[in-house]
């Protein structure tokens, strides 16, 4: 008789169960890691809600954001030894991206880690590093690549809109790539104040301050022909929402970039004369194609910022409370199931 499992599931629009499941095997060339901790992303709830993803709509196994202790180790595996805490690429999964519409989930008590490759599928971490810090490796590395696709130099000036995660991890990847001057904008005091604690050298509440006035008094005077405009290099979207698109373009400088790396659900109008005129840089952002274990390194060296991001840690056990939270607008801002 095989030993079985738990995991969470998507099983049909609306619907999240955690459901027995056989638990993996290593074979030669695999780990299986024990879960340990799993973070929940805003994805989640939107699986949940169309009932899956392809190609196992209506049965999705949950979670994307992994950390955990390698239990069981292939023969014919380097580099990796039984009671190593690990995080884990979510995308190099041979049978699809795990959480993700893949054969597996994270938010379950084993993950088989399929033809693993230390610095590939897997990274080792200290075991000094709290386990609910370990798995934000994933999102970070999302707020990395944002930080990274904009470019930065040591002398530029940065405004980042959002304060949740991302928009923090983005502020900790700018700071670490040595950037001169980080603004953090939101609505939400408490999230600002995060944003100064983990490094942002300013912030600025929107719900009761001019941004672009206030952009101009932190980071001087654009190169502008019709003036009025900040001396910020690059603005990134952590937020997703329209005004911010809207701010940024009115503050941009000419010559500088737009880092949207925040999901838009709806289509955004775009005024390209500003952008002409100004010669601005639109850049998108997507996952993490280098990024996952790039972060690992800063992760683990200021864990204790990266730890501020967390604002709920919620057992296994209670996995339908921890997604309803997660799910609920303004409620957490990084909930992190515990196993």
């Amino acid at each position: 008789m095989k030993a079985s499992m738990k995991a969470a599931t998507v099983t049909g629009p609306g619907k999240a169960e955690v459901l027995d499941a056989d638990r993996p095997q290593a074979g030669p060339r695999d780990v299986l890691v024990r879960m340990r901790a799993c973070g929940i992303c805003g994805s989640d709830a939107f699986y949940i809600t169309i009932g899956g993803v392809p190609p196992r709509q209506g049965h999705t196994p949950l979670g994307h954001e992994p950390a955990g202790e390698v239990v069981e180790v292939g023969a014919n595996v380097a580099g990796i030894a039984v009671g190593d805490h690990v995080v884990i690429n979510p995308m190099a999964a041979p049978s699809g991206i795990i959480g993700n519409g893949g054969a597996a989930g994270a938010l379950a008590d084993y993950l088989l880690i399929e033809n693993a490759v230390r610095g590939t599928s897997l990274e080792v971490i200290p075991d000094y590093v709290p386990w609910e810090v370990a798995a934000l490796n994933e999102p970070m590395a999302v707020a990395r690549h944002g930080a990274n696709q904009c470019r930065p130099t040591p002398s530029d000036k940065v405004a980042i809109f959002g304060a949740g995660p991302i928009g923090l991890g983005a502020t900790l990847a700018f700071k670490s790539l040595g950037v001169k001057h980080v603004v953090v904008i939101d609505l939400i005091s408490s999230r600002l104040d995060k944003a100064l604690k983990i490094g942002a050298d300013a912030v600025i509440n929107s719900a009761d301050e001019d941004v672009v006035k206030r952009l101009v008094d932190l980071h001087g005077e654009g190169e502008s022909r019709f003036g009025g405009k900040a001396g910020t290099d690059i603005y990134l979207d952590a937020a997703g929402v329209p005004a911010v698109i809207n701010t940024a373009l009115a503050a941009a400088q000419r010559g500088a970039t737009l880092g949207i790396v925040g999901v838009h659900k709806e289509p955004v109008p775009v005024e390209f004369i500003n952008v002409m005129s100004h010669e601005i840089t639109i850049v998108g952002s997507m996952g993490y194609p280098d990024e996952i274990f790039q972060v690992t390194a800063d992760l683990v060296a200021n864990w204790e910022k990266y730890a501020l991001i967390v604002s709920h840690t919620i057992g296994f056990d209670n996995i339908g409370e921890a997604l309803d939270l997660a799910s609920t607008p303004g409620a957490a801002d990084k909930v992190v199931v515990t196993f």
